[in-house]
């Protein structure tokens, strides 16, 4: 099994000691326990990490390790953004969960036509911190360096602008009379960014498939069956982490 991995604000060349501590130290002491000679991986979850050996601790909220170097991991090649639609009740940050632990580097949240949920005001705020919370604890319980960056929630103006930007755009579309063309199959790029726009339940409406095929996106099928918001963008990105051999 890997080492756990903890997140840091900064992490500095300096010297070969470093102290962990607040919520991250508390949770190595007291939950973890970790003990002197075990690893652990320290990250500030932009692709800085240091995999440090613990040497001691400090009380119940303070783990001591020694530091020999910083390394940085490369970013990935294609950048897979996802879109997603804002489910209902807590599918969102389950979408955003394993969206984390496939590998996904963006998510952008989608404020579609068909949506019944609603993000406005303080409620909206709220609801963007919980997928923003769980996108970190997940990148820490896969093991990753690099956390998916969760924007702010965008308007369909907004993800068309995004779509036009991108070397392969997508639209996930349960409408099999559209003729939409099967992901397996499409041709994917080597580098540059895939943008992926996952519907809410009730589908993309037509008006915004138009504005999407408009800025030079297409409609794709996963397969024969119509799957869940919170499940579809985890399955494509699955498909296109293998496709494109960052999986392999």
């Amino acid at each position: 099994m890997t080492a756990p991995v903890f997140v840091v604000d900064h992490l500095s060349p300096d010297g070969d000691r470093y102290v962990l501590e607040g919520p991250e130290g508390r949770h190595a002491v007291s939950v973890k326990r970790l003990q002197p000679g075990e690893e652990v991986v320290l990250t500030d979850g932009a692709g800085r990490y240091a995999v440090c050996e613990v040497t001691g601790t400090e009380g119940k909220d303070r783990l001591i390790v020694h530091m020999s170097s910083v390394s940085e991991e490369p970013e990935p090649a294609p950048r897979i953004t996802v879109v997603q639609a804002l489910p209902k009740g807590d599918r969102g940050e389950v979408a955003v969960e394993t969206m984390t632990e496939v590998g996904v580097d963006a998510i952008v949240p989608w404020q579609a036509a068909r949506c019944i949920t609603q993000w406005k005001g303080d409620r909206g705020l709220k609801a963007l911190g919980k997928w923003r919370a769980t996108a970190r604890e997940a990148g820490k319980q896969s093991r990753r360096v690099r956390f998916p960056e969760v924007a702010d929630a965008a308007t369909t103006k907004q993800v068309a602008a995004l779509l036009a930007k991108a070397d392969f755009a997508a639209v996930l579309h349960s409408d099999f009379e559209h003729g939409s063309t099967p992901l397996a199959t499409a041709e994917l790029p080597a580098e540059g960014e895939i943008v992926l726009v996952v519907g809410p339940e009730g589908g993309v409406s037509r008006d915004e498939l138009a504005l999407f095929e408009e800025a030079g996106a297409r409609a794709y099928v996963l397969g024969p069956t119509v799957l869940r918001t919170s499940t579809a963008g985890t399955a494509a990105a699955a498909l296109l982490l293998g496709r494109t051999g960052r999986w392999s």
